[in-house]
């Protein structure tokens, strides 16, 4: 049994943070569902650019496009859309196997309407519509603008990836924007049951330090931020008002650990895995990491739920000089 096996066994479900045309015509991504227990996929518009740029596989879509008259932001979104509903069909068995637990797919709005939470709502509801896959989920980033939205589009019933979260303060806002929405459609006489994940990113936190603390802290601030964040989900989660929503047949929000690839050559590449394995919670890996994880036989402690040393931690940064608060936007 492979580490990717372990994790699922344990609960946490792989997600895989990458989408290609080739992944999907070579039969990749059915594999990796298949043999390395990948349950889902995110994708961004920078995943969708790196894709484009490096196949030839869009090369005849795009000029059929271009010759009907589509150019710009229109094309980019339609090749984009090609991709997503494919994968969203192939992880679609998961999604109702799972009752919409698994086999979500993530397609975000453009990240022009982060400050703007009308355009973010209309976005996010027009994504979801076009797309007419249940197990879409539309990312939103959890800015002061993009709360609003999220709360809004849970209400409309649109599932929703709250991206770029990078704190526990963060996360907070973005779980309370989340049961906002399900209380609405509670009090509206809705199903409550939308599905939603909260996207905590990790590596940015070491790489935005490299080089300005000392060589005993390197690599420790995102998983000390992701320990913090994970004691303050399982403490939110467990409160009464959660459990009334869930008790009306609401889905909890689940907590996603996302830039979990390790940018520092001499750290362990499975370093952001192996230390944020968790039941309830999902990692999404870049195709590199899932390989690397596939290969090792045995993984680490379990993430503990009371935080373990991230506090001592997190005070030896501050005794460093890092000032974390300073550091929340690392987009």
């Amino acid at each position: 049994m492979n580490a990717t096996q372990l994790l699922s066994n344990l609960g946490q479900s792989i997600w895989l943070d990458n989408i290609t045309r080739e992944l999907l015509d070579t039969g990749t991504l059915r594999r990796y569902i298949d043999e390395l227990s990948v349950t889902g996929l995110t994708s961004n518009p920078t995943i969708f650019e790196r894709a484009i740029k490096n196949s030839h596989l869009y090369d005849a879509p795009i000029r059929e496009k271009v010759a009907s008259g589509k150019s710009g932001e229109e094309l980019f979104c339609e090749i984009a859309f090609e991709d997503i509903t494919r994968a969203a069909d192939l992880f679609r068995p998961i999604h109702d196997r799972t009752n919409t637990v698994d086999g979500w797919v993530s397609l975000e709005v453009s990240p022009l309407l982060a400050y703007d939470t009308d355009s973010t709502l209309r976005a996010a509801k027009k994504l979801f519509a076009s797309a007419n896959r249940p197990n879409l989920l539309i990312k939103i980033p959890g800015t002061k603008e993009g709360l609003p939205a999220i709360e809004e589009a849970i209400f409309s019933g649109v599932p929703v990836n709250v991206t770029l979260l990078f704190s526990r303060e963060q996360y907070l806002s973005a779980a309370e924007a989340f049961l906002r929405g399900i209380e609405r459609r509670m009090e509206a006489g809705l199903n409550p049951n939308v599905g939603s994940v909260a996207s905590v990113f990790i590596s940015r936190w070491d790489a935005a330090v490299t080089g300005k603390v000392p060589a005993s802290l390197r690599n420790q601030l995102g998983i000390a931020m992701a320990k913090r964040t994970y004691r303050a989900a399982r403490a939110m989660l467990t409160s009464a008002k959660w459990q009334r929503v869930y008790n009306a047949g609401a889905r909890p929000q689940r907590l996603l650990w996302a830039s979990t690839g390790t940018k520092d050559p001499s750290a362990s590449d499975i370093l952001y895995v192996k230390t944020l394995a968790a039941p309830f919670t999902v990692n999404t890996m870049p195709e590199g990491t899932l390989k690397a994880l596939a290969k090792y036989k045995t993984l680490g402690s379990i993430l503990p739920a009371d935080g373990g040393d991230c506090e001592d931690v997190l005070a030896r940064f501050t005794k460093a000089g890092v000032d974390t608060v300073s550091y929340t936007h690392l987009t």
